[in-house]
């Protein structure tokens, strides 16, 4: 008879909205665990703590990644805390799940990986569209050549936010903007596809508070394949994707980062496959589930986005910034 494994204990390291989201769609998970939660206040912790029925709370960040009870972190702090609360979790010996945008730049991220491969930790990006159903059918879709050879991808991201200059993404110390709050989908979607580009091109419109509240972008390939991305926090956009291929396309619905449909389209016109599956819950616990293969399986990272690949688009986000003029003190100086 075999055993089932033993749940995964889960600390949440910050209690924010994305925090809410990972715990409540973790629930639809038998084998996780969420056991402890940490804040910088007692308080909040308390409160996170009390409403999802977690039995350990620290008031502090350091509390909860030293805890004997925890089997990982999951880090969803915003991004300029990402290094320091990822690198204090593999110091302290716990695998991490880490919140993208993985790091503010290309520099903490490649530190962050070399942390977590000198500890020999399995260190995974919560880019957590990877591991949705419909995104891994289309990458076997992809993979099989039907599409024929790819000539574009498009992808946007936007949504409307009002102007409030506390909000974190208007707000620079919090590593606000489009880019890298909304803009690491369709990047990272369009890496996914065609891999690093060969070559980059970007415009951006400043907010009111100087951070990019809309940036559009061209990846060259040297394929020939180009993706047309866009991401803003001005207005609600359609928010689907869509890969082209000489042969076929695939129509991804709003909105393609979520739990969403698709289409495959030949080129003359027939709908040839598809994915229309209901799904429960928001879909945050496959990153999760993936986390917990990895984990059991004693791997060091995912193949739904290795590090590589998660350093890899840092490079490309670094160089969307540069041409913007996005600067962040204290990251940039």
């Amino acid at each position: 008879m075999s055993l089932s494994p033993a749940p995964i204990r889960w600390g949440i390291l910050s209690t924010g909205h994305i925090a809410e989201g990972f715990v409540l769609d973790l629930q639809h998970l038998t084998d996780h665990r969420v056991v402890a939660v940490g804040s910088r206040t007692l308080a909040s912790a308390n409160a996170f703590a009390d409403r999802f029925h977690i039995p350990h709370r620290f008031g502090s960040y350091f509390e909860l990644v030293n805890n004997p009870d925890v089997d990982a972190i999951y880090v969803a702090t915003p991004h300029p805390m990402h290094k320091e609360n990822t690198v204090m979790a593999l110091e302290a010996g716990k695998p991490v799940l880490c919140e993208k945008a993985f790091a503010m730049n290309y520099s903490e991220a490649a530190e962050m990986v070399r942390v977590a491969r000198a500890k020999n930790l399995l260190l995974m990006e919560a880019m957590w569209t990877r591991s949705l159903p419909h995104i891994k059918r289309i990458r076997e879709i992809v993979a099989s050549g039907v599409l024929g050879r790819i000539v574009t991808v498009r992808a946007d991201h936007g949504q409307w936010f009002a102007e409030d200059p506390n909000f974190r993404l208007f707000a620079p110390s919090l590593g606000g903007g489009a880019l890298l709050d909304l803009g690491i989908y369709p990047i990272s979607f369009a890496h996914m596809v065609l891999g690093k580009p060969s070559e980059i091109t970007a415009k951006a419109t400043p907010a009111f508070t100087g951070v990019d509240a809309q940036t559009s972008m061209i990846f060259s390939y040297e394929s020939g394949a180009q993706a047309v991305l866009t991401t803003t926090l001005s207005a609600a956009s359609p928010n689907r994707a869509v890969i082209v291929g000489t042969e076929a396309r695939i129509e991804v619905d709003r909105t393609f980062y979520n739990p969403s449909n698709f289409r495959v389209i030949s080129r003359s016109g027939d709908v040839i496959d598809g994915w229309d599956k209901k799904y429960r819950g928001g879909g945050l616990r496959e990153q999760a589930a993936e986390f917990a293969r990895c984990l059991r399986a004693g791997e060091t990272e995912s193949p739904n986005i290795t590090l590589d690949e998660t350093l890899e688009i840092m490079q490309v986000m670094d160089e969307v910034r540069r041409q913007i003029g996005l600067r962040y003190e204290g990251i940039d100086d």
